[in-house]
């Protein structure tokens, strides 16, 4: 009996443990090449990343880091074929959906912790679909949605399907059509809808060109080459039966929208346009019944913000400026915070900075609320990041 109790106890204290502050306010760590993306799992204990392979020559690996008093350690890699970046955890934990190039990783989550040799389980590889770059899986964890960035669609996967086959393309029920580069797929939280974002709309969509060219542009050319980047409303119920005619609003979401998170309730989606330097703020039922008057607010931020967080239980949004298009290795870059009651005022809703490392370019919160996770792809670092502790209000 006291040998349960002890072992209740342990396991009592290792969630604590995992999540235990850190002595400083941000914690910076190596990273064993550039990190796309970093996602902790429930109990914020593990934090899986994402390493794409690059010119470099640094391999494409999945990298498992341990949470531990405060601290953040690398403790293994595990070499993934092509070049992994956005991913999700299915809502048992159990499994880590990893967009990859023209393929879809599946990995055993439990074996990688465990450090096991068989944790990836397999790939579904499709060479209609390229430049796979980020995941999402429904409540239920029957069916994953794939941003096939590159090929103007997201993709639908049947998951028991995929399981029973052993990860065959013919699980894929069908394909969603988008604008230019889709990425973002985030669910409504009844889940009946999802958006997605694309990073400029249709021709067939009849939006004016009025987004310049997005590259360094060191001739500051401004002349318009491009439409708005669109938000697509999708019913999930026909993306699963009928992809191709799922599709029920698109909406005008600046120029390059890449990320979108919706506030805690579920009735405000938050946008990084990224040529437009800006955060946009959208009315989420608006975005189907007044698509013209959706936007509730415009808070200008850094240069080429790519990743973005809802915290505080929705008081505040965080942006990170990327400086994509210009920036170097040993940069250091910035991470914008906004008042999320203030958006309508524009730059005066920015309530403070936090230093970060170059080209930052995702961020998730671990389930307590109390620690944003940072991946600085130019700089190859993960950062945690004591949400009590960031800058105040001016």
């Amino acid at each position: 009996m006291l040998t349960l109790t002890l072992l209740a106890a342990a396991l009592q204290r290792a969630p604590s443990d995992c999540n235990a502050i850190s002595k400083d306010p941000i914690v910076t760590v190596d990273a064993p090449g550039g990190p796309f993306q970093a996602l902790p799992s429930s109990d914020g204990c593990w934090i899986f990343v994402s390493v794409p392979g690059g010119a470099s020559r640094t391999p494409s690996v999945i990298a498992l880091y341990r949470r531990s008093k405060g601290t953040l350690s690398l403790v293994r890699t595990v070499s993934i074929e092509g070049g992994p970046t956005g991913m999700v955890l299915t809502h048992d934990g159990k499994t880590l959906i990893v967009a990859d190039g023209d393929r879809v990783a599946f990995v055993d989550a439990n074996r990688l912790i465990q450090g096991r040799d068989s944790s990836i389980l397999g790939y579904l590889q499709d060479s209609a679909a390229r430049g796979r770059v980020y995941a999402n899986v429904t409540p239920d964890d029957k069916f994953a949605f794939i941003a096939d960035e590159n090929s103007k669609t997201v993709s639908v996967i049947d998951l028991a399907k995929a399981r029973a086959t052993h990860y065959d393309v013919s699980a894929t029920v069908g394909k969603i059509p988008t604008g230019t580069l889709p990425i973002a797929l985030p669910f409504s939280r009844d889940g009946r809808l999802m958006y997605v974002t694309s990073q400029w709309a249709p021709a067939s969509y009849g939006w004016p060109i009025e987004c310049k060219r997005e590259t360094n542009n060191p001739t500051n050319d401004t002349t318009p080459v491009n439409p708005q980047g669109a938000i697509h409303v999708v019913d999930v119920a026909r993306a699963i039966k009928a992809p191709a005619t799922s599709i029920v609003a698109n909406v005008r979401a600046g120029c390059s929208p890449v990320r979108l998170v919706l506030s805690p309730k579920g009735d405000r989606a938050y946008v990084t346009a990224r040529n437009s330097n800006a955060l946009l703020a959208f009315d989420v039922a608006k975005l189907r019944t007044d698509t013209a008057h959706a936007v509730i607010g415009r808070v200008p931020v850094g240069p080429a913000p790519v990743g973005v967080a809802i915290v505080n239980a929705g008081r505040e949004v965080i942006v990170t400026n990327s400086n994509r298009f210009a920036g170097a290795a040993n940069d250091q870059q910035t991470l914008t915070v906004i008042d999320a009651n203030k958006l309508g005022a524009g730059e005066k809703a920015i309530i403070g900075s936090i230093p970060a490392g170059a080209f930052p370019r995702e961020m998730r919160v671990t389930s307590d609320g109390r620690t944003l996770i940072l991946t600085n792809f130019g700089s190859r670092s993960i950062s945690m990041i004591d949400l009590a502790r960031i800058p105040k209000p001016h």
